[in-house]
């Protein structure tokens, strides 16, 4: 394995976990998850990745959606909001992800 299938490893494993991140602190798009993704090579994501991956959380009732008219005169936009249910579960992957990156810094000696 070189490092580039690595790195898609640990983003098929963070990018749900920072998606609800990012829609807990507020409702967002589809197209300004992808921006945000992208700020950080790590996470960058294209729309045949996250548009799936918000469906999916969709059907788990994780989110919740609604379509928004724009101020520009843009089409409207499907925002995604966080659910208790989706609250619950990010409390949770939030737990486990605290766990492993405890576990890391103990293996490397922090």
């Amino acid at each position: 394995m070189n490092i580039d299938e690595w790195k898609s490893q640990i983003k098929r494993g963070t990018l749900e976990y920072s998606i609800l991140l990012m829609i807990q602190a507020h409702s967002s798009y589809g197209y300004e998850i992808i921006n945000r993704l992208n700020e950080w090579d790590i996470l960058s994501a294209k729309e045949s990745t996250v548009y799936p991956l918000l469906r999916r959380l969709l059907k788990e009732e994780y989110l919740t959606s609604s379509w928004q008219e724009t101020a520009e005169g843009l089409p409207p936009r499907k925002y995604y909001t966080i659910t208790d249910t989706g609250r619950k579960y990010l409390d949770a992957m939030s737990v486990e992800w605290d766990n492993l990156i405890s576990a890391i810094k103990k293996i490397k000696g922090e």
